[in-house]
């Protein structure tokens, strides 16, 4: 019997250029459509003294407040003396009146050589977080235009938190339940 004899037949060899091709196009594709996050840091100052003791020193500090209610944004200086009330609207809060009226201020600030770079929020219990947020963006900067680039301009820097104050509060409940005649 005669054998036979397969041909001897070497191992094909595999043609992957075309993937390394595939590759090389879609790992920079993916790379550029990745969305990457991004996570911002709001820093916080610690409040200023208290009345208490504010009234043992001498000199007391003069402290920006900004009282967010359900109803209105007010604007203090110094500590509890009005400067401008901000309504609510059927839109919300005007927070664009609010940083014209800031870079107005600073302004002010800067003329007679105050260096006034902190203010303090103080909120009602039921304010909600895009709220809060919203005015710490307000307050700390605004977009301004120099050498035709857009920039952020400071305002108020160093922000704190606090409580809405009591009688604050009750002047709005009074205001509500006698629909807003005094």
């Amino acid at each position: 019997m005669r054998r036979r004899r397969r041909p001897n037949t070497e191992d094909a060899e595999l043609d992957i250029t075309s993937f390394m091709n595939l590759m090389i196009v879609l790992v920079p594709v993916l790379l550029l459509s990745l969305v990457f996050s991004q996570v911002r840091i709001l820093n916080l100052q610690l409040p200023v003294m208290s009345e208490s003791q504010q009234a043992e020193d001498d000199q007391e500090p003069k402290v920006l407040e900004l009282v967010i209610t359900q109803q209105s944004l007010e604007l203090n200086y110094p500590a509890g003396i009005l400067l401008k009330r901000f309504e609510t609207t059927e839109q919300g809060y005007d927070f664009k009146a609010l940083s014209v009226y800031l870079q107005d201020l600073k302004l002010t600030f800067q003329q007679q050589e105050i260096d006034k770079n902190d203010i303090v929020l103080l909120l009602e219990s039921d304010i909600d977080y895009q709220t809060i947020v919203t005015a710490m963006d307000t307050v700390r900067s605004y977009k301004a235009v120099v050498a035709a680039n857009l920039v952020d301009a400071e305002l108020f820097p160093l922000i704190s938190l606090g409580d809405a104050p009591e009688e604050s509060l009750a002047e709005t409940q009074v205001s509500e339940t006698t629909g807003g005649k005094s």
